[in-house]
């Protein structure tokens, strides 16, 4: 059936009115997607770096050293710039806590970010 003269070009306008609601849902979920990705390998590499540091003959420069190495590995070594090892008292147990801030840029091209924090910890070994 062809279109009457009055609905020409109602096509595109409904194109520019779906388009301007759903652009921002699907970046959204992928910025969604991105920053939980990011967080779940920083929460490993912190974890694995604490384990590391907490073994007998091993430091907290060592602590460091493998979690960077695993976030290098798994992501981007932007994220691995902000990493603390320390060793703390919990319930009267010496355990090695790892920390790592990161900035997860907007989509991951730039701009302003997410900061997320995450830790890592592990009993330490006693010689």
């Amino acid at each position: 059936m062809p279109a009457r003269r009055g609905e020409r070009g109602a096509a595109v306008v409904d194109f520019v009115l779906v388009l301007v609601v759903l652009l921002p849902l699907v970046l959204g979920i992928a910025q969604l997607a991105l920053v939980l990705h990011v967080r779940n390998t920083l929460a490993s590499a912190a974890a694995e770096g604490a384990r590391y540091a907490a073994v007998q003959d091993r430091g907290e420069a060592d602590g460091v050293a493998r979690t960077r190495a695993q976030v290098e590995g798994a992501v981007s070594g932007e994220f691995a710039d902000r990493i603390s090892v320390r060793t703390v008292d919990v319930g009267g147990v010496p355990t090695v806590e790892v920390r790592v801030v990161a900035t997860v840029p907007a989509l991951g091209i730039g701009g302003p970010g997410v900061t997320i924090e995450v830790e890592g910890h592990a009993v330490k070994e006693l010689e």
